[in-house]
Formats: structure tokens, sequence, C-alpha cells
């Protein structure tokens, strides 16, 4: 359930002037304050009646880029990156690690909805690799003690050992 109010996405927008040109901008907050981390149906048509959108080009954005989602999400996003360094310095493993350690699969969300699981394409750390992103930071040289201690955080939402973890 969404903890925006119509208020605050207005706000949000009117932060950016209202500007069509910001629309990737605005739909990144409203997705960040969503408390879901998705864009829902009606905060897509309430951009596209103020921001004088087509609804179909907001659909286009949602859908396209994989940093966007319009189904709920895990607060903690965990990306694993696919990119062929990656795979060639153990992504296959550092999968098996993050679904055993969340107990869910990949695409999945786990029950308390702290986190979920996805890969995506190059994250532009090939030197660090293998490599995921969680939210927008960055954790690479991965091993299973790191994985395990990646996902704990995550599950007690301990943002600040999550992010002495970092690696950017």
């Amino acid at each position: 359930m969404s903890k925006l109010t119509e208020d605050r996405v207005l706000k949000i927008m009117n932060g950016y002037g209202n500007d069509p040109q910001q629309l990737i901008s605005v739909l990144l907050d409203i997705q960040t304050e969503s408390g879901n981390n998705s864009v829902e149906q009606k905060w897509a048509v309430l951009v596209s009646r103020v921001l004088g959108v087509p609804l179909s080009k907001i659909y286009d954005v949602l859908t396209f880029y994989a940093m966007f989602s319009t189904k709920s999400r895990g607060e903690y996003v965990i990306e694993i990156c696919q990119s062929t360094p990656c795979h060639f310095t153990g992504t296959g493993k550092v999968t098996e690690w993050f679904e055993a350690a969340a107990e869910i699969k990949v695409g999945e969300t786990t029950g308390d909805g702290m986190i979920s699981l996805f890969r995506t394409s190059c994250i532009g750390y090939c030197d660090i690799g293998p490599a995921v992103k969680i939210g927008d930071n960055v954790f690479g040289n991965l091993t299973e003690e790191k994985v395990k201690a990646l996902v704990k955080c995550c599950r007690e939402n301990n943002t600040a050992e999550l992010y002495s973890l970092c690696q950017n």
C-alpha cells in the first residue's frame, strides 16, 4: 500500500516546475517515496494529467527503464549484474548465494517485503565484479560471506552497516 498522497505527488511535480522534461526525475521521486518501490497507476494518471504527458508515454518510460516498476517491490531492491565480465567472475554463484540467503528466487520479494531480487544488465563496475546494486549503491568483489552480510543488513534495515560494505 502506497504511503503517498495526492498532495505529496503534486508537490513532487511542482518541485520540478511541473516540467514534462523532468518526467524521469518526477517518476523516480514518486517511486522512492511510494513505500513499495513502484509507481502505482493512480500516480501515473495524475502525472499524465498535470504534466500534460500522454499516459502511454509515461508507461513507455516505466516499462523501458529497469530502474522503474509498476508492481510493488521490496524496500531493498537487489540487482545482480549479468554483464559478461561479472559472468566470468562468478555472477552465477552470487545469484545462488543471494537466493539462499534471502530465501527467495530472482524475481521474487521476501514475505516481509524487505528484499526483492532481480537480474540487471551492466551496472558499470566491471573492475569489482561480480557486483550488485542495492538502491543507488554498488557492492562488489562478492563472497558468500559478504552476500550473507548484505542480506542480513537488508532484513534488519541496518542501512549504516549496509553502506559500510559499499564499494562506491
